[in-house]
């Protein structure tokens, strides 16, 4: 599969990848756990149905430490037994954010309750800004056709 379009390339393009690198920046420099974020991008990834993002996303958690049984997991979160009760908060947030139209009214007050009991006001800012984020990533790379599976870990760190 070839890209449809090289969009880095263009003036808009460049401009919109240097703004969510930025963001993503910002991200990082938070105090919301990296093995978190992973998590995160990676089920909103499969949600979005994004295998350039999986494939960067997973690879990268790989490179960073996490475990392949966590990975192999995260599509089956919530019958996994070897996420943290923080993890599934933010896998929770995540999926609810991820399909916002599937629900009127968007996040339930519960799923946002669940996640604001294991994160701070700082880690939530940094968590809503990654899922909002990790979505744009995914609708821009699979509304090109990126191809997946030559992603190197820490290529685009």
């Amino acid at each position: 599969m070839n890209a449809r379009i090289d969009f880095q390339a263009s003036q808009v393009g460049s401009k919109v990848y240097k703004n969510l690198f930025g963001v993503s920046r910002a991200i990082a420099s938070s105090t919301l756990p990296a093995s978190t974020a992973h998590l995160v991008e990676i089920r909103a990834s499969q949600i979005n149905g994004c295998g350039f993002c999986i494939d960067m996303h997973t690879k990268d958690a790989a490179h960073a430490g996490e475990t392949q049984v966590r990975l192999n997991l995260i599509a089956a979160w919530r019958e996994a037994t070897v996420f943290t009760d923080a993890e599934r908060a933010a896998l929770e947030l995540a999926e609810q954010g991820t399909r916002i139209a599937d629900a009127a009214g968007g996040v339930p007050d519960d799923v946002w309750a669940n996640a604001a009991k294991h994160f701070d006001e700082e880690q939530l800012a940094a968590l809503v800004s990654l899922i909002a984020t990790i979505n744009a990533w995914n609708r821009l790379n699979v509304i090109t056709q990126q191809p997946a599976g030559g992603y190197q870990p820490g290529q685009w760190s």
